[in-house]
């Protein structure tokens, strides 16, 4: 057995000394010999070797530190060995230890050739030597060399560590194997900084935008944070929540909102409701919880903890709101799931309040951890990183999508979305044309910035001769000019509609509740608020049902929307602003969500939700007078289309008395052609002038 290993380290040290030879050493490197921190190996440099020692043992301290679970004092020692280094560069120890420190940073990508070089002054170094320089070489791309050390580390353990480590190792070596496939095969995207405006000197990680991608919500650890300390552990100041809104294609300045959402501790962004109104964040309370910001005009609540179907005495990381805003899901590692940390879901009872967890199965966990979940505003497609699923190394972030009541097995997004190293928090644009994480790829603000991905398509030319900028930090970009065909991206099926809601009559922005129906199956969806100070509003309407939107303000008539969406439509944005008008004598409003069958003044149940908030208006104000008034477009006699529309007002009226309105408050009339309120020269003029008003008669 030892003469097989001694044979291995013959042949692993050959082959770092070819690779040596071509990227770091060159000069003498058949002389090196390993190099002791003492008087005979510095004759006459006795101040200079006093100096180097002291940054050693400054730097040994942490170094121990760092090796104790929790603790971040490797960017620190590095700091000391580093220069330590400068006056003894042939210490095997000490170029093992800065290699460690590295794979333990930032800048993952330098720990090779300290590896390489310590382990060629000293084979025998450390006994988990290989097994570092296997993360060095997976982390650089170089999936041959990272295979043929972890089975040299592999072969080099007795049966009783084999037994310990044997899956994890196994485990690295398919995780370089399914690398090299997915970096032969890299996904076609362009990336891009998001600029100064985002980013800084110091770290920025978990972006998350709205939907519409306005507003995009980031962590920072930059300098005049709220509480303007640093953490313990690592010496950098504590996290801050920071908003940036977009004009056009141009971020703002990135602001802090400070308390009460942010605190004198660490403040971290989860996850953002599709409209933008809604916050949630991760405190460290009880090992970690989830809370939630909403906000009110331009201000943000106090954090509030979510409730105890959601926080547990475990650790609750990361959590996603469902387009509807009553479906949660989030990462706990709370006993009783597939692995360390699983994905939940939870939804809201009609008493609004969360029901207990559900884990979402065997198909999305695994034994491993996963994290970053991120529900996508089509309320079928899940993101998530993982550990557990084929990745790349350490987290790969993943979709699965929800049909037929099944989670559709998880899909690796690819390279370089993925990356050798830690892929997480990764958002997706309703159009799933943009997605946004953090990263630490050579050439950014500081150690790790917020960039976008474009999904490669007829957004930006095909054409580059640059840099391939990938999603973490590589050693060895390639230049290159690509010329690649235009690829048709498939659009996610939803309608996002946006605008603003205000005043009819002083165009004021208005507080009001936006309330989605299904007006098939006469269920209310979801309800939103729109923003007190702007009026904007913002809903995300999965393809596949024909909605009915109700827009309520207290002392204003209902406004109502109809959007009858099939489920083949794709990603659709309309912009629609909305005036409400006050319940005043004379004021009318189109019932857009009342429905008749062909030709006739038959109601069709799609009609129901409707007609019940309009009998929940006259019962509010028993002494509210209306007209029912039908309209047609000019297509027909005027006599049949006459007929026509006033047996659909009174349909209307008969339906209203039979719940219980009194007729004496209930008049109808048919207009037929004679008041359009739109052309009748196209398809979509003609249908807005058929339609179904009420005007007010008295108060």
């Amino acid at each position: 057995m030892m003469k097989k290993i001694d044979n291995l380290y013959k042949r692993y040290k050959a082959v770092c000394l070819v690779m040596i030879l071509t990227t770091a050493f060159i000069s003498n490197v058949f002389s090196q010999t390993n190099v002791e921190f003492n008087k005979k190996a510095f004759p006459g440099k006795t101040k200079e070797l006093k100096v180097a020692l002291k940054e050693l043992s400054q730097g040994d301290d942490l170094f121990e530190q760092a090796l104790m679970p929790n603790s971040g004092n490797y960017s620190q020692a590095l700091n000391h060995f580093l220069k330590a280094q400068e006056f003894n560069p042939d210490n095997a120890v000490l170029n093992y230890k800065i290699g460690k420190c590295y794979l333990n940073s930032y800048d993952k990508t330098k720990a090779a050739p300290y590896l390489e070089k310590s382990f060629m002054l000293n084979p025998k170094v450390s006994t988990g030597i290989q097994y570092l320089l296997g993360q060095a070489y997976h982390i650089n791309l170089e999936f041959d060399k990272a295979i043929t050390a972890f089975k040299i580390y592999k072969e080099s353990l007795s049966p009783e560590d084999l037994t310990k480590y044997g899956k994890s190792i196994e485990k690295r070596i398919a995780e370089s194997t399914y690398a090299k496939q997915l970096v032969k095969n890299p996904v076609r995207v362009f990336i891009d900084n998001l600029g100064s405006a985002i980013n800084t000197i110091y770290p920025e990680y978990s972006a998350i935008i709205n939907a519409d991608e306005s507003v995009i919500c980031i962590t920072s650890r930059r300098e005049n944070t709220t509480g303007g300390k640093k953490a313990a552990d690592d010496m950098m100041y504590f996290e801050d929540i920071y908003f940036s809104e977009k004009s056009g294609d141009t971020w703002s300045q990135a602001t802090n909102p400070g308390k009460p959402m942010n605190s004198d501790d660490h403040d971290a962004t989860v996850g953002l409701s599709p409209d933008g109104q809604t916050l949630l964040i991760f405190k460290s309370d009880r090992g970690g919880d989830i809370y939630q910001c909403k906000k009110e005009g331009n201000e943000w609540s106090n954090p509030k903890s979510l409730s105890k179907e959601i926080n547990s005495s475990f650790h609750e990381s990361s959590a996603s709101y469902g387009p509807d805003g009553r479906t949660l899901y989030f990462v706990s590692d709370k006993p009783g799931g597939y692995g360390g940390r699983d994905i939940y879901m939870s939804k809201k009872n009609d008493k609004e309040k969360w029901t207990e967890a559900v884990n979402l199965g065997s198909v999305i966990n695994t034994e491993f951890d996963e994290e970053g979940v991120f529900m996508h505003p089509d309320g079928k497609t899940l993101y998530f990183s993982s550990k557990g699923h084929q990745t790349m190394g350490g987290y790969d972030i993943f979709k699965s999508v929800y049909t037929d009541g099944r989670w559709s097995v998880p899909e690796n997004m690819g390279y370089p979305i993925n990356t050798p190293e830690n892929d997480l928090f990764f958002t997706i644009s309703a159009s799933g044309l943009h997605g946004y994480y953090s990263s630490a790829m050579a050439g950014g603000y500081g150690e790790k910035d917020i960039y976008m991905i474009t999904i490669l398509g007829h957004e930006k030319p095909v054409i580059s001769n640059n840099e391939d900028n990938l999603l973490a930090s590589i050693a060895k970009p390639v230049s290159e000019t690509v010329i690649e065909p235009v690829v048709e991206i498939k659009s996610n099926q939803l309608t996002l509609l946006k605008g603003i809601i205000i005043d009819d009559a002083s165009e004021k922005p208005l507080s009001a509740t936006i309330e989605l129906t299904d007006n098939v199956k006469n269920e209310v969806i979801a309800s939103f608020e729109s923003n007190s100070a702007t009026g904007k509003y913002l809903v995300s309407l999965p393809s596949g049902i024909n909605y009915g939107i109700a827009v309520k303000a207290d002392g204003y008539l209902f406004h109502s929307e109809n959007f009858d969406i099939p489920a083949s439509t794709g990603f659709n944005e309309v912009v629609k602003d909305i005036r409400m008008k006050k319940i005043e004598v004379g004021n009318k409003i189109v019932l857009n969500n009342i429905f008749f069958d062909f030709n006739k003044s038959t109601l069709r149940v799609e009609s129901t939700a409707e007609l019940d908030r309009l009998t929940k208006l006259l019962n509010d104000m028993p002494s509210l007078k209306i007209e029912i008034s039908g309209h047609t477009d000019n297509i027909g006699t005027a006599v049949y289309n006459k007929k026509l529309s006033e047996d659909r007002a009174k349909a209307v009226v008969d339906y209203l008395i039979k719940k219980g309105i009194n007729s004496n408050r209930l008049t109808f009339a048919g207009y037929g052609f004679d008041q359009p309120i739109a052309t009748n020269d196209t398809d979509e003029g003609r249908q807005k002038n058929r339609r179904t008003e009420f005007k007010i008669v008295s108060k």
